[in-house]
């Protein structure tokens, strides 16, 4: 079934607005015959009760300027309140300073939740507790009591004690009537959503209240799913049976629809991968992604499913592999990971079982019914860059790629969907990788040898010497990049100092290498990556730091990781819809579909090195419908390189 995605690149502003409005939507604002009080205050409670955190920071401090003293300083705290919940820590830090310390004792209740949030924000949990609990128990307004619940509760699901925030939030209900109580439980649910699903696990195990257990078990499922595949499906399926009057049933209605049965999925999994010789490194990071999928889904599944791991290298080839795996009762496989293995399976084999490959045919290739393709492909990477510098205003480009099979592909690749797009490619010029010295190539590029030459020929007509700044052409608005992150950081140098240092340059994934050496000289450069790699959707936020801890050796495999994740949740989709698939895949490794020949495809997220670190873009894209009927994915992983040791999908 379609569905809308929505994926929060910053949970926590975004929570902090619903929170705050429903927070308000407690408070009990004197009304006549329904009409609405028009003072000052009434409209910024209005605008924070609709989510307008900005607008009603705004108009609180506008009324700030307009008081003295005490009530100056709580309009004004009520202002910073709002401009934490829209994210905006400089505005709120500004006007928090502006305030008298120690603040009056009418505003003092105020004044330490501002604080609590502040400290939230900043992450330092344990110490915005310590002032909302004895703050929890003082006298204050409804509306403040409100307030302060909803962060306490936010606190505790930061802590890892989910429970508790359940506890705060039925506790609250007694404070409200029934509308109000309706949207105190999609409060709680957005509490919930932010905690991990390890804690909510952990928590549901804990308790012994049937209504609070109900509540983690479902987030934990929904954050360990997001909301998507058999996983999700099923295991909400038996959670209504086990909880049929649970008050998250409404909850439950409003997400994501799952069907109205079980879906089938695949009870025995073969994974081949190679785990021995000289890919056995990259092989290890696929698999150690794919089990952290299986672990982290199989609660929405029966304890029936296995996984089988085949080495290809000690099982004979990957044809000998995959029909050793169907003999031993495999219901569907996932690999080979190389080229050459994924060629050799689909020229030698029938597949009687279905098969998804982590790499694509050779295109034009048919690949034999029954086997998906799904692979890190950089040329995805540069369609991704056409449709992002399209989104971005830009129309001409020229680009600098390697002299190399790699090069021309991506090349090929982005001038195809750029100029599909409305766009022109000005100009194409190609470097020797390994070469440091790149300036014949982008004076050619910039036209900056003619604009030497003219000014050889007019000093020689005038036969005297000129001041003379050499101009680079005028009609590009970007370059696009395909550089390793050693040649990116001296490219992005040269161009500078080419006086071409104020064009965007828009990249691939490989110009991030994560090897712990400087960034400073992309700063600027924008680059299409795996949102585990740049920013994690919420639900599975957790697992790149955890895998960081448990396989630090795999720093810079991070995109495998992510991959085989992805392809651990693809197969229940692939088996069980039988080609009928969702309209997109929110992945690790991207938004995901499936195109008329078998091939999962991604759209990417972007990030933007900014005093050297990655740090994420909003998406431009407007959110419509894909073509295809599913996935997508694909990124060069340090396990394909052409000839010239450019990462690709080639061995």
């Amino acid at each position: 079934m379609s569905s809308r995605l929505i994926r929060t690149r910053h949970p926590t502003a975004c929570l902090g607005v619903l929170l705050l409005a429903l927070a308000l939507a407690g408070c009990e604002t004197a009304s006549v015959g329904g009409v609405i009080p028009v003072s000052g205050e009434a409209r910024a409670e209005r605008e924070a009760g609709r989510g307008d955190a900005d607008a009603a920071a705004a108009t609180y401090i506008g009324l700030a300027a307009r008081a003295a003293g005490a009530e100056r300083d709580r309009l004004t705290l009520l202002a910073a309140e709002q401009w934490l919940i829209a994210g905006d820590m400089s505005r709120a830090r500004s006007a928090y300073q502006g305030i008298q310390q120690p603040p009056a004792a009418t505003n003092a209740a105020l004044e330490q939740s501002v604080r609590a949030r502040i400290l939230l924000i900043r992450g330092e949990a344990e110490q915005a507790l310590a002032l909302l609990e004895p703050l929890s128990s003082r006298p204050m307004t409804t509306s403040r009591r409100l307030a302060v619940s909803t962060l306490r509760a936010e606190t505790y699901a930061a802590l890892g004690d989910p429970a508790r925030s359940v506890e705060i939030m039925r506790q609250r209900e007694s404070y409200l009537d029934d509308d109000a109580v309706v949207r105190n439980r999609e409060l709680l649910w957005s509490v919930l959503a932010a905690s991990s699903p390890d804690a909510l696990r952990n928590s549901a195990g804990d308790v012994i209240d049937p209504e609070v257990r109900g509540w983690l078990s479902l987030a934990a499922l929904s954050t360990a799913t997001g909301q998507q595949g058999i996983g999700w499906n099923n295991g909400t399926i038996r959670w209504r049976e086990q909880h049929p009057d649970h008050p998250a049933i409404a909850i439950l209605d409003g997400l994501p629809e799952a069907t109205a049965t079980l879906l089938e999925y695949p009870r025995q999994i073969a994974l081949l991968l190679p785990l021995t010789g000289n890919a056995a490194r990259v092989g290890q990071a696929v698999q150690n992604g794919f089990l952290g999928a299986y672990f982290a889904s199989a609660g929405g599944l029966d304890d029936r499913q296995s996984i089988r791991v085949y080495d290809v290298n000690t099982e004979g080839g990957a044809s000998a592999a995959y029909e050793t795996a169907v003999a031993e009762g495999a219901e569907f496989v996932v690999g080979p990971l190389l080229r050459n293995d994924v060629v050799e399976l689909a020229n030698n084999s029938l597949v009687p079982v279905p098969v998804l490959t982590l790499n694509y045919l050779s295109e034009g290739t048919i690949a034999p019914p029954g086997l998906f393709q799904f692979a890190l492909a950089p040329e995805d990477e540069a369609i991704a860059a056409a449709e992002r510098a399209i989104a971005d205003g830009h129309t001409r480009a020229v680009a600098l790629v390697p002299n190399s099979n790699w090069g021309r592909r991506l090349v090929a690749a982005f001038r195809a969907e750029f100029e599909a797009l409305g766009g022109t490619v000005l100009d194409t010029r190609s470097y020797t990788a390994g070469n440091p010295d790149f300036s014949g190539v982008i004076e050619d590029l910039m036209a900056l040898t003619g604009s030497v030459q003219r000014y050889q020929r007019l000093r020689a007509n005038i036969g005297g010497p000129l001041q003379f700044d050499p101009r680079r052409r005028q009609d590009v608005e970007f370059v696009f990049l395909a550089a390793d992150a050693a040649t990116g950081r001296l490219m992005k140098s040269q161009l500078k100092f080419h006086y071409a240092g104020d064009l965007p340059v828009y990249a691939t994934s490989l110009i991030y290498a994560m090897d712990g050496r400087s960034d400073t000289d992309l700063d600027g450069v924008r680059f299409a990556d795996a949102p585990w790699v740049i920013a994690p959707q919420v639900w599975l936020s957790h697992l790149p730091p955890t895998f960081a801890t448990y396989f630090p050796e795999e720093k810079r495999l991070k995109r495998l990781h992510a991959m085989g994740y992805d392809a651990y949740r693809l197969t229940g989709s692939l088996f069980a819809y039988r080609n009928a698939f969702e309209t997109r895949f929110d992945g690790a490794t991207g938004e995901l579909y499936l195109d008329a020949e078998g091939r999962v495809h991604r759209r990417l997220a972007w990030a933007e090195f900014q005093n050297g670190v990655p740090v994420a873009l909003p998406d431009p894209v407007d959110d419509e419908a894909m073509d295809g009927d599913f996935l997508d994915d694909t990124d060069a992983g340090e396990w394909n390189r052409d000839a010239d040791g450019r990462r690709g999908l080639d061995m």
